[in-house]
């Protein structure tokens, strides 16, 4: 075991001289009485303010209702009515006569019940009935859709109500029908109402 040796005076004035002028690793900084490490050591996040510190603004608190700033948008109508797409056609025919027709004031020549009918059903009736009736000289002949039943509607996809009085005023309008058609309109209330077109053929 080794023995602490004493200093000697000479020693001891030279140990003593060395502290004298020694300067600290890490001095004490002021405002920091416990030296630079309290700097440098990571200080734990401060915690969130509690809830009742939070200002909450007035108007937050103000009662509202889901939507009530929402624009009201147009209702979308997968089948609208076609007797006004009629109306909003261009005027083909002489405007007297057209408006004597709607009135009621013009007797069909002719006339075709549609009605109870299958689409693959009247598409060929109607084709029929239409190219003869231009063979034989009329000029306004009737065509009888009826207005459709209501049906219990249980799919994703809604079903428009009465497909024939839908399809009929598109079928007219397309070949070999359209070049036979000079103007459709909805007939008048003694001749089935929406139930039922007025249809003025051209001259052969």
């Amino acid at each position: 075991m080794t023995r602490r040796r004493t200093l000697r005076p000479e020693e001891e004035e030279l140990w003593q001289a060395v502290t004298r002028s020694a300067r600290p690793l890490h001095p004490k900084v002021k405002g920091f009485p416990h030296g630079i490490d309290s700097i440098l050591k990571p200080h734990p996040p401060s915690p969130d303010p509690k809830p009742r510190d939070l200002e909450i603004p007035k108007s937050w608190l103000e009662p509202f209702r889901l939507g009530q700033t929402a624009r009201p948008s147009p209702g979308h109508d997968i089948a609208p009515c076609p007797g006004d797409s009629l109306r909003a056609a261009p005027l083909q025919m002489d405007a007297k006569l057209h408006g004597r027709m709607v009135r009621g004031k013009v007797m069909p020549e002719a006339r075709i019940d549609l009605h109870g009918m299958t689409l693959a059903e009247a598409h060929p009736e109607l084709i029929r009935f239409i190219l003869n009736a231009q063979s034989e000289g009329l000029r306004l002949v009737l065509v009888i859709t009826g207005k459709g039943k209501r049906r219990d509607d249980t799919g994703p996809i809604p079903q428009r109500m009465g497909a024939l009085r839908h399809q009929v005023p598109q079928w007219l309008r397309m070949s070999p029908l359209s070049h036979a058609v000079l103007q459709v309109s909805e007939a008048h209330l003694k001749h089935g109402g929406a139930g039922a077109y007025y249809v003025y053929l051209r001259r052969r």
